[in-house]
């Protein structure tokens, strides 16, 4: 099977150029050059859906409407049929075999978002938007790093919900501020936090009880990651790998300073990023 070609889409193109200087970025750089062109289409695609719940352009029938019509592309793309909006998935898909049901996986995600302003989810629920929004995109990449299926979606099922965790720990405030709050409901009440206003259950000092218990969540899924990569499994596992380096490092980080108010938004050196890609990166 020959490679696909690089692609010049506008939609990859813009990835490419957002990507740049991102832990994202380093992990892509790692890969194979078809394979990190695979991996920026389903990026493009991941990020064409996501502005459509985040951004807040029309009204929420107006947004649902625009999802429903990704998934009607995207079917008719895996089907063989003519693809529409999704013609730069083209060949990833021609190529690499992604599922229909884990593109629709992550529209149905955005969608939870366009439904209702999710605020303080239940556990279940909050472990199926993780799913949707994270593990689902993990599904579609193994099919790009080369994984077989038992594997793969057991990486896909830990790392996605480890980095959605991480996300959501880290973005609080933003999310916060369009009326978000992906905290679980039973965590928050546990702590002794009001549910309400997210900016209101922010402002509350014993939200930081609750994070830490996320935090836990977090740190679970990331020790089966690393689990599954330790027995190292057919495929490229190099970027994988350094993305679950690079977001545990930042969620022990953050666990370091707390989640209490005034929360500081985390990040990593240039510096010692390059260190956690030299380390993880360039391993067997």
């Amino acid at each position: 099977m020959t490679n696909p070609p690089v692609s010049s889409a506008p939609e990859i193109e813009a990835v490419r150029r957002k990507a740049a200087g991102s832990s994202f970025y380093a992990a892509m750089r790692l890969m194979p050059k078809a394979e990190r062109e695979g991996m920026y289409a389903i990026y493009a695609f991941c990020r064409a859906v996501d502005d459509i719940a985040d951004d807040g352009v029309g009204t929420r029938e107006e947004r649902h409407a625009a999802l429903a019509r990704w998934r009607e592309d995207v079917t008719r793309l895996c089907a063989g049929g003519p693809p529409g909006r999704a013609g730069f998935l083209a060949d990833v898909v021609a190529h690499y075999r992604p599922r229909a049901e884990d593109f629709l996986a992550v529209i149905d995600g955005m969608d939870m978002d366009v439904a209702e302003d999710v605020v303080a989810p239940s556990l279940a629920t909050l472990d199926l938007y993780c799913d949707r929004v994270a593990s689902a995109v993990g599904r579609l990449s193994i099919k790009v790093f080369g994984m077989e299926e038992e594997p793969g979606f057991a990486l896909a099922r830990h790392l996605g919900r480890a980095l959605q965790l991480t996300n959501i720990l880290r973005d609080l405030d933003e999310d916060a501020a369009i009326h978000r709050l992906y905290l679980p409901r039973d965590y928050l009440l546990e702590a002794g936090v009001a549910i309400g206003e997210p900016l209101e259950a922010l402002a509350n000092a014993a939200v930081d009880q609750a994070c830490r218990r996320v935090a836990v969540l977090a740190h679970g899924h990331y020790e089966e990651a690393d689990r599954i990569l330790f027995a190292k499994p057919k495929g490229n596992l190099r970027a994988p790998r350094l993305m679950g380096a690079v977001y545990s490092e930042i969620l022990r980080k953050m666990e370091a300073v707390g989640w209490a108010p005034p929360r500081p938004r985390v990040r990593i050196p240039k510096t010692q990023l390059a260190m956690i890609v030299l380390r993880h990166g360039f391993g067997a």
